[in-house]
């Protein structure tokens, strides 16, 4: 079971034929716009909160006038808080808190991954980790009061089923953004990659027909119980951005996107925007542009 689990959580995120004009593509300002701007000055502050009996810890990068807010949600991995890419959003005008997962860096707890044979998809362990992020919404809030800046989670390729189990629990995440956030299965996904086997020049010799085709009907090789994004998707209210890289190997961009634009048509506030050169890591691409479109719709959201 041991060697079996560490093939499933290696698997997983830890991580089109149809028309995809049922989902807004949101544009934002140039990427060259967003690098110019000469960065907001900050403070940043150790905090710890806590949640189901253990303490995580982490860092609040606070502006002086925030015009948002968000929490970091990690990806699949050990995961600790990523404090590059948080001064990048606080330089911008937006406060942040990243923390270490738990069992990672400075939190307790128990990690859940590859690394110690466990499955990291478990719809246990992704509850967890969305209470997690909610503790962090309470803690970054409680760091921001009186003020009523709106604060959301933004997180990376794992966090597209963390994030809406968490959002729906919680009435006070105010939006949700989400890099190369799954709108498929964690059953559907582990097809996909297994298919794709993470070779970056698959989409140069398969079409979206064939990877459909096996995300749909290939045989799963692990049992457990899949969890659906669209189901905690469908009952929350707040609006969201995903932003996909069209050559993903890990996710199916344009069959979420399709997936997004059906919820999309349910009356949800959902966005994309679609990077036809970009792979997985559309956050920490060389490519400015994912950064800069997510930092000019968050600051959109708060004027509204």
């Amino acid at each position: 079971m041991r060697a079996t689990m560490q093939t499933v959580a290696r698997a997983v995120l830890g991580f089109c034929a149809l028309p995809m004009a049922t989902t807004q593509s949101w544009a934002s300002e140039p990427a060259q716009t967003c690098q110019a701007a000469r960065p907001v000055p900050h403070i940043s502050e150790e905090i710890a909160f806590e949640n189901a009996g253990v303490v995580l810890r982490g860092t609040v990068y606070r502006p002086r006038r925030p015009v948002g807010a968000v929490v970091l949600v990690h990806g699949s991995g050990q995961e600790a808080r990523m404090s590059d890419f948080a001064a990048r959003f606080a330089g911008s005008g937006i406060a942040v808190l990243t923390y270490d997962k738990r069992g990672v860096g400075k939190s307790g707890g128990t990690y859940a991954g590859p690394e110690v044979g466990t499955n990291n998809v478990d719809p246990q362990n992704l509850a967890l980790l969305g209470d997690d992020a909610n503790a962090a919404v309470r803690a970054l809030a409680g760091r921001l009061a009186p003020s009523r800046t709106p604060v959301g989670l933004l997180g990376f390729s794992q966090a597209g089923w963390v994030i809406p189990l968490a959002a729906e629990q919680n009435r006070a995440v105010g939006f949700m953004v989400l890099f190369s956030g799954p709108l498929i299965t964690t059953l559907e996904q582990l097809r996909f990659q297994f298919y794709t086997n993470g070779d970056p020049k698959f989409w140069d010799t398969h079409d979206e027909a064939q990877a459909r085709k096996h995300v749909r009907d290939d045989p799963d090789r692990f049992p457990f119980v899949a969890t659906d994004p669209r189901t905690a998707l469908s009952r929350v209210s707040v609006p969201g951005l995903w932003l996909y890289g069209a050559r993903d190997v890990q996710v199916p961009a344009r069959l979420s996107i399709e997936r997004l634009g059906e919820l999309r048509a349910t009356g949800k506030r959902f966005e994309h925007r679609l990077f036809p050169s970009l792979g997985h890591n559309t956050a920490f691409a060389e490519d400015a542009e994912p950064v800069c479109t997510a930092v000019a719709w968050i600051k959109a959201r708060a004027k509204r």
